[in-house]
């Protein structure tokens, strides 16, 4: 099996995404970057190969990638073009994740970072990205792109739509909380006792709506 892997953008997450491709035994192939700024240097140990729009004037058919940057929306963007053109973004879980065998992920594009649980009876869809430490009750459904950091707990029975960021030790009771609606915030430490509406920022103890994101058609 083919385990080379490069590493797109560099950040402050990248090292922590780094450390999971490696743990998951993948070999770090090179950066490339958003920007030619970084051509030539050499980061975490690791070339920088040349910007996005380089990647992209080559044949990238069956090459794997790893996205290494925390904002939601690139992400996503970058995952579909990639996937496009043919390129693999494969699903990397930390040796030390429990995952049930009733359990559903995707393989494509997902990463679970380390001593995280995944309970029975749910699923987690492409490009989600769960930190350290997180425990994803049963019967959950993780849609794309969504974001759960570090010592979160997401309770039984919640939805949890696509783009959703769920912050640091955030928690959601199970039954009381349903659906978290896409493209919705929750902030660190929030305790989330009923549903969130999609494009909503919420925090606090109970979680209560604070603004929402602006949603732009075009």
């Amino acid at each position: 099996m083919n385990k080379k892997i490069y590493a797109l953008g560099i950040g402050n997450n990248t090292p922590v995404f780094i450390d999971l491709a490696l743990d998951c035994g993948y070999e770090i192939a090179g950066f490339y970057h958003y920007n030619d700024d970084k051509t030539g240097q050499e980061h975490y140990g690791y070339k920088v190969l040349g910007s996005f729009a380089d990647l992209f004037r080559q044949k990238i058919h069956n090459m794997q990638f790893l996205l290494t940057m925390g904002d939601i929306a690139t992400r996503r963007q970058l995952s579909e073009k990639l996937t496009d053109g043919g390129g693999v973004i494969p699903t990397l879980v930390h040796p030390t994740v429990v995952i049930s065998r009733y359990a559903d992920i995707s393989a494509n594009g997902v990463l679970i970072n380390a001593h995280t649980h995944v309970q029975a009876i749910t699923t987690i869809d492409e490009g989600v990205v769960v930190l350290s430490g997180v425990v994803i009750n049963h019967n959950n459904h993780i849609d794309k792109f969504s974001f759960i950091a570090d010592k979160a707990l997401v309770g039984a029975y919640t939805h949890i739509g696509e783009n959703v960021f769920f912050g640091q030790a955030a928690t959601s009771i199970s039954h009381k909380v349903k659906l978290i609606g896409n493209g919705a915030y929750v902030g660190a430490g929030s305790l989330l006792t009923k549903d969130v509406p999609e494009n909503a920022v919420v925090c606090g103890q109970p979680a209560r709506i604070v603004k929402y994101f602006e949603v732009t058609n075009l």
